[in-house]
């Protein structure tokens, strides 16, 4: 979503890096070029505003023109005010939790207008409490007035695991959510899901019916869902939601989109409401808690190293994760320990998500686009490994000229790209074998300063920069690139 923002922020602060010293008409100028790249993002122009004036204010001062790094400085200041704008003045980059801590059920009410993903939300949301807080959660739709939105739900709930309220044709919202209540306490439900009926526009009868809604239910949370891609639009509804009920939270949807991100950068500042979640995809486990930090770091491209371990740590389970180390480092690696790479890869989003989320990864990921490359890639490397008989895929050794003619027909590719992904499989054993020659994993470790996930270590790195290398290159890689073989695989395919 934040590609757009985030390459004219890179190019601006490229220049300021490139500059031993600054002075104040620097300082300036280079945020007179970050207020309209704000602009063209589609920020509301009050907080552009005000945010510029802010980070104005400390990057004059001697902090920042007496630093031996001003460049960083600045770039820091950016990112503490980003932080500030995204979550809040006593925000400390961290989620904003649900307010569960109440006599159960909880009552959480979904709100927003029709087409927001609102129903989709509450099944989302009622998944992650489920599967991450071990809480037993029930929803119950009031939407009588969209067709089949009832039956939606239901299915919905099928699919997440998470129980539904059985639909009562004719019943009216407000005799649902007293229903709701009554069956949750019966239940002994600790969270009830409440999702509401939309309109089309912010009308009196919309308003009403949620107030007699909340006022039957007593929420805990009432978050309004709006979607991301409507731009401004979606900050002047939630502003108009605020004003007539009492919203404790904003639900982002198709985070993952292409809009240029004004409305997630705005809401926060115009509503006074934190964004509690953020949809970012279609499946029901494509949802996350929004963290202002990550989301700050994310746009000054300096990655998401958090997000991306906890991807992995719910993607990969420890002990195949343990047992390939293992093998690779014994010299045991074949293709099926490949193949299993791939399939974790994609399990965790694609070569454009992990890329993403990966600091000083910009450069390689707009290299990726360039080329025309995209995960269809993945889904090749496993064809060819796929038609690979079981010995072929335990010896890679033994593929021949003949046996590489046999599997690239079997997968419908060539033969010169059934060399690449060889290629690839002896380099990343030729790699194994440097690491264990300098200590295995362990001296990897202390060599990158001790900052390997999973290695004792804190993932981000650099003093002042929160989550990223210095300068928001990834330690050990000149540039930010990847390995010259992987950057040779990507740049022919």
């Amino acid at each position: 979503m934040f590609e757009s923002l985030s390459d004219r922020l890179s190019n601006v602060f490229d220049r300021l890096r490139g500059r031993g010293a600054l002075n104040e008409q620097d300082v300036r100028d280079a945020m007179r070029e970050v207020r309209v790249a704000l602009l063209e993002a589609d920020v509301a122009l009050p907080v552009a505003r005000d945010f510029i004036a802010k980070v104005t204010e400390r990057a004059v001062g001697q902090e920042v023109l007496r630093s031996v790094t001003p460049g960083q400085q600045v770039i820091k200041i950016v990112n503490d005010e980003l932080i500030t704008m995204l979550g809040g003045e006593d925000a400390s980059g961290e989620a904003t939790p649900l307010n569960l801590d109440v006599k159960p059920p909880a009552v959480v009410m979904m709100v927003g207008l029709q087409g927001s993903g609102k129903t989709t939300s509450t099944a989302k949301i009622a998944k992650l409490l489920k599967d991450k807080s071990g809480k037993k959660a029930l929803m119950a739709s009031l939407d009588v007035n969209r067709p089949a939105a009832q039956e939606q739900l239901a299915v919905l709930g099928e699919q997440a695991g998470v129980a539904t309220l059985p639909i009562v044709p004719g019943q009216q919202p407000v005799d649902i959510a007293k229903r709701a209540l009554e069956s949750a306490k019966l239940q002994n439900v600790d969270v009830l899901l409440l999702d509401t009926a939309g309109r089309l526009h912010v009308d009196e009868a919309l308003m009403a019916e949620m107030k007699a809604v909340a006022s039957v239910s007593d929420p805990a949370e009432v978050l309004l869902v709006v979607d991301s891609l409507t731009g401004q639009d979606a900050v002047n509804v939630a502003q108009s939601f605020t004003e007539e009920v009492p919203l404790t939270g904003v639900v982002l949807t198709r985070m993952d989109g292409d809009a240029r991100g004004g409305a997630a950068l705005s809401m926060r500042a115009v509503t006074g409401k934190p964004i509690k979640f953020a949809g970012t995809g279609e499946k029901l486990d494509a949802i996350e808690r929004f963290h202002p930090a990550r989301v700050a770091d994310r746009i000054l491209g300096m990655g998401d190293v958090v997000s991306l371990v906890e991807k992995a740590a719910e993607t990969i389970k420890a002990e195949e994760a343990e047992e390939l180390a293992q093998r690779m480092m014994a010299g045991k690696f074949d293709m099926n320990d490949l193949r299993k790479q791939l399939q974790q890869m994609q399990n965790m989003g694609g070569l454009g998500m992990l890329a993403g989320m990966m600091p000083g990864m910009k450069k390689a990921k707009a290299a990726m686009a360039q080329s025309g490359m995209d995960d269809k890639v993945l889904v090749h490397m496993d064809a060819i490994i796929g038609s690979m008989t079981r010995k072929e895929r335990a010896h890679p050794q033994l593929l021949n000229a003949k046996r590489k003619k046999r599997v690239a027909a079997g997968s419908g590719t060539s033969v010169q790209e059934v060399n690449k992904i060889l290629k690839m499989h002896q380099e990343m054993g030729r790699a194994m074998k440097q690491i264990k020659k300098m200590g295995g994993l362990k001296g990897l470790a202390a060599m990158f300063g001790g900052g390997m996930p999973g290695m004792g270590g804190s993932p981000s790195g650099a003093p002042g920069l929160p989550g990223g290398a210095p300068g928001g290159s990834m330690p050990g890689l000149p540039g930010g690139q990847l390995p010259p073989e992987m950057q040779d695989f990507l740049k022919k395919k």
